[in-house]
């Protein structure tokens, strides 16, 4: 048997770290995730990905409203364990957690650090216009994401890349990564490298606001925007007094016109920016599903209004 850990994470990120671990052999004695929420149009109540997996794979879990109490750090402390493992938990650590293990928490963090430290990297790597991106396996300190670095590996962001589909590969990736280094970490024949503080850019929580497409964009800002808000929150300009939902886009030529304008460009509907004009090849109207910028034209009849309100 491998190292005794415990495991915190929530999202579908996390999840191929935890199984990875599992599958090398690792303990885990305890999986940390967040409380169950409502989730979609019903508001039902959903447990975070992590506890479905973890429950699947016969794990103790807990969801602590917070992990900053004494009692949850003295149970922290009381398992025994070599190291704690972290993928997008949601929460920052205090330092009596961070202490409770002997070897101290491993992070497996969406970029290539210090290069978009924060929430959102994924989605920050995209809307820069990044070609590379990665997964760091960092030692955690207090401060969000600034502990040394343990291995990095860099994968490309594709042109038509979303947020979700780079996403799923870097946590495949991340997965990999951490149990091929945690056994040389544990060991202390693997060491790690503080980072360049001069080269430090971050990313904070991303908001249902953030979607919304401005005017002051270029094509290829709002391009990017719509690849790195799917699948949350989703970019969206107002058509009709009504968010619409901008799901793939393309950069196209169109005529002169004032932002805001909304014309056909082919057979697809094109919303004119700052300077120049997107395609809109898949968008969503209020409550209905996604379809492809034709079938909303025909639904139109071929009459397009103005985007109103673009800000």
């Amino acid at each position: 048997m491998k190292a005794r850990v415990a495991f915190f994470g929530s999202p579908e990120f996390a999840v191929p770290s935890l199984r990875a671990l599992v599958g090398a052999g690792f303990e885990v004695a305890l999986v940390v995730t967040q409380p169950d929420r409502p989730a979609g149009r019903g508001g039902r109540v959903t447990p975070p990905p992590v506890k479905r997996v973890a429950l699947e794979l016969g794990l103790r879990v807990e969801q602590p409203d917070s992990v900053r109490t004494a009692a949850f750090g003295e149970r922290l402390a009381g398992l025994g364990l070599e190291a704690g493992v972290v993928a997008a938990y949601g929460r920052i650590l205090p330092e009596r957690v961070l202490d409770a293990t002997r070897r101290g928490f491993v992070n497996v963090h969406a970029s290539l650090l210090p290069r978009w430290r924060g929430a959102s990297p994924v989605a920050a790597a995209i809307l820069a216009g990044d070609t590379m991106t990665g997964v760091s396996i960092m030692e955690m300190v207090l401060r969000m994401d600034a502990g040394p670095v343990i291995s990095q590996v860099v994968e490309p962001i594709r042109p038509d890349d979303t947020t979700g589909s780079l996403e799923a590969r870097l946590a495949e990736l991340g997965a990999r990564e951490l149990v091929r280094v945690l056994p040389g970490w544990l060991e202390g024949t693997v060491g790690a490298t503080p980072q360049d503080e001069s080269r430090v850019t971050t990313c904070g929580l991303l908001r249902k606001e953030d979607g919304f497409l401005r005017a002051s964009m270029t094509a290829v800002e709002a391009e990017r925007a719509m690849r790195a808000y799917d699948p949350w929150p989703g970019a969206f300009v107002l058509y009709r007094g009504a968010p619409l939902r901008c799901w793939r886009g393309r950069v196209v030529e169109g005529p002169a016109a004032a932002a805001g304008s909304m014309v056909m460009v082919g057979d697809e509907p094109a919303v004119r920016f700052a300077d120049g004009w997107v395609a809109l090849v898949e968008v969503q109207r209020p409550g209905g599903r996604r379809m492809p910028g034709r079938a909303f034209v025909a639904g139109e009849r071929g009459r397009l209004e103005p985007v109103v309100g673009l800000g």
